[in-house]
């Protein structure tokens, strides 16, 4: 019995361990925004903007000594707040209507996943 928790232990520390992880880095400012205007313009129609461009936009908001904070502005007035942590990439989304004063948790994306491979 104690072999067969052994090979279990050493299959699972196996397979585990041949994932392919992203490398560690730390996010920059100009990654977080480059992830957030990637994921905006695959996610959200941007062809309303095209006569009129100041109507939607990608901005960066506040910075945090953990967070970067990345704002996307629609036509419709909302605005999506993307927090980066500056460690894993990970970000958490907001939506805010400023004129219903509307604030709710719009899920969770890896930044990482929106940078463009060099």
């Amino acid at each position: 019995m104690k072999q067969l928790a052994l090979l279990f232990t050493l299959a699972a520390t196996l397979l585990c361990s041949c994932r392919p992880d992203r490398p560690k880095q730390e996010i920059t400012a100009a990654m977080a925004y480059e992830g957030v205007s990637n994921y905006c313009h695959q996610t959200y129609d941007w062809t309303v903007a095209q006569e009129n461009p100041d109507i939607m936009s990608v901005a960066m908001g506040e910075e945090t000594d953990s967070t970067y904070q990345v704002v996307f502005r629609s036509y419709t007035a909302a605005q999506v707040f993307f927090h980066v942590d500056k460690a894993t990439g990970t970000t958490r989304m907001e939506t805010v209507v400023p004129a219903l004063d509307v604030r709710e948790a719009a899920g969770t994306i890896n930044i990482l996943d929106f940078l463009e491979d060099d």
